[in-house]
C-alpha cells in the first residue's frame, strides 16, 4: 500500500528534493524501515500514522538514525514531562481563553508566498497574574503538532518565530526559569521536527537582555545564528520578513488576526480526539534497553540532553 501522505506541490516537491534529499520513488522504503525499527524498541509507543512520520524524516533531511533519535527524544520528553510538552486536550476553558487573545498565531501564507511558516507570540497579550508560561505553552505545542501534521510549508521549510513583547513585563520574561529554559530549548533542537529557521525579537522590554543571555548559550551554535534582536525598530523585522507577509494587524496583508484565531477555533475542535490519544502515546522507561535515562544529569543547567542509543 502507498504511504498515506499528502502530495506536496510541485515547488515543496522540488525544495524536499534538493534540499531534505527526499527521494519520492523511496518514501515506501523510508517509512518501512522507521517503522521497523519503532516495533524493536520495547519502551517506545510512538503515532506511527505516515504523515506523522514522514514529518520526522524530512525535519531530519532523511537521516533515518537522526530520525529515531528524535522520535524518541520526543516521546521521552513528553512522557517525563507531561505539563510542558503533552496536550491531550484543547477544550480546557483556560486553554480557549488563552487562544483566543491572539496571543499566538500561523500566518496564512508562508514567507514569500513558498518559503517557511510564520508564527507570531505576542507575549503582552496573556497577563502573568492570570496565565503562567506554561499554560500559554500548551496552546503553542497544540498549534506545532497541528503544524506537524497538515503544514507542508512548515514541515519542509521550516518555520520563522517572530516574538513581539510590546506590553510585555519583566514579570513576563521571569517566569522563563533557566531549567524550563533548558527543556524548551532542548524539546525544540532535539525533539521537534520542525526546523526553526529564525527567531526574532521585536518590542523588547528591560530585562529581556538578561534573560536572553541565560538562554542564548543553551542553544547549538547553528540556532545561536538564528536569532535577531530588533528592539523596537520593525524596518529591522521587515527587511527579513517584507510587510505584505505580517499579519494585517502589522499593517501587512498576511491575514487579520482575529479571523486566524477563529479558523483555528474550529481546527482545535477537528482535533480533539487527536489530542486525547496523545495520552495513550509515550516511552516506558523500564522497558528501555541499555542503561536508563538520567534526567537529572541531563537537565541540569550545566547538563544537556545527551545522545540517546536509539540504534
Amino acid at each position: 500500500m502507498p504511504p498515506q501522505i499528502r502530495a506536496l506541490t510541485p515547488e515543496l516537491q522540488q525544495t524536499a528534493k534538493e534540499q531534505l534529499h527526499e527521494v519520492p520513488d523511496r518514501l515506501e522504503a523510508d517509512l518501512e524501515a522507521f517503522k521497523t525499527w519503532i516495533k524493536q524498541q520495547p519502551h517506545l509507543n510512538p503515532r506511527t500514522d505516515d504523515q506523522f512520520l514522514v514529518a520526522f524524516l524530512r525535519g531530519c533531511k532523511y537521516s533515518l538514525e537522526r530520525a529515531k533519535s528524535k522520535l524518541d527524544k520526543y516521546y521521552t520528553l513528553r512522557t517525563k514531562y507531561p505539563d510542558f510538552f503533552n496536550v491531550t486536550t484543547t477544550r480546557s476553558p483556560k486553554f480557549r481563553e488563552i487562544h483566543q487573545t491572539g496571543a499566538l498565531v500561523y500566518l496564512p501564507t508562508p514567507l514569500h508566498g513558498n518559503g517557511p511558516r510564520i508564527a507570531i507570540w505576542r507575549m503582552g497579550l496573556c497577563p502573568v497574574e492570570k496565565y503562567n508560561i506554561l499554560e500559554c505553552m500548551q496552546v503553542a505545542q497544540a498549534m506545532q503538532e497541528i503544524a506537524i501534521m497538515e503544514d507542508d510549508y512548515a514541515n519542509v521549510n521550516g518555520i520563522v518565530f517572530i516574538m513581539d513583547m510590546k506590553g510585555a513585563t519583566a514579570a513576563h520574561m521571569f517566569q522563563m526559569t533557566p531549567s524550563m529554559a533548558k527543556k524548551f530549548t532542548v524539546f525544540s533542537e532535539e525533539a521537534l521536527p520542525l526546523r526553526p529557521k529564525a527567531q526574532h525579537f521585536i518590542n523588547t522590554i528591560t530585562g529581556f537582555e538578561q534573560v536572553f543571555n541565560i538562554f542564548k548559550p543553551m542553544m547549538s551554535k547553528k540556532m545561536q545564528g538564528r536569532l535577531f534582536v530588533h528592539g523596537s525598530k520593525m524596518g529591522l523585522l521587515t527587511d527579513q520578513i517584507p510587510l505584505e507577509y505580517l499579519s494585517e494587524n502589522y499593517g501587512g496583508q498576511n491575514g487579520a488576526i482575529e479571523d486566524l484565531v477563529a479558523a483555528w477555533e474550529k481546527k482545535f475542535d477537528e482535533y480533539e480526539e487527536f489530542f486525547q490519544a496523545n495520552a495513550t502515546y509515550g516511552t516506558d522507561e523500564s522497558l528501555r534497553p541499555g542503561n536508563p535515562i538520567d534526567f537529572e544529569g541531563l537537565f541540569g543547567i550545566e547538563g544537556s540532553f545527551r545522545k540517546l542509543n536509539v540504534d
